[in-house]
């Protein structure tokens, strides 16, 4: 069922919305993912609302340089990410471009990402 789901960081700074039917989570196994524990769920552009200016949030960008990661200068968590542009073997599989953001669920109030299935990503195989 679709709902409006609030999110922050630890520390709070960071805050934003999202419209959702969240019946998934992705776990990727690449080398950052692996460590930073994201449970993640994808969403499209007009789903995702920011409470803080993101411009105002840290950054980072690795491996293709085509994702950025947002997370708290504070605490440090990341809770969204602009996803990596798709690989040239992604594209020749006929894959569609993803536009949206990459939600990190366990910044989400009210919802525990382990009540639904955990989809693995292979990340570390791109």
């Amino acid at each position: 069922m679709r709902k409006r789901y609030q999110g922050q960081c630890h520390c709070g700074r960071v805050r934003f919305e999202i419209d959702a039917d969240i019946d998934h989570v992705r776990s990727c196994d690449c080398t950052v993912c692996r460590q930073r524990g994201a449970l993640i769920f994808r969403i499209p552009p007009d789903d995702f609302h920011p409470l803080t200016d993101i411009e105002d949030m840290s950054t980072y960008c690795w491996g293709s340089l085509t994702a950025t990661d947002y997370f708290c200068s504070t605490c440090g968590i990341l809770p969204f990410r602009r996803p990596s542009a798709l690989t040239e073997s992604e594209r020749k599989q006929g894959k569609k471009e993803f536009e949206g953001w990459a939600i990190n669920t366990r910044c989400l109030k009210n919802f525990d990402p382990l009540t639904v299935p955990v989809v693995m990503i292979h990340g570390s195989q791109l």
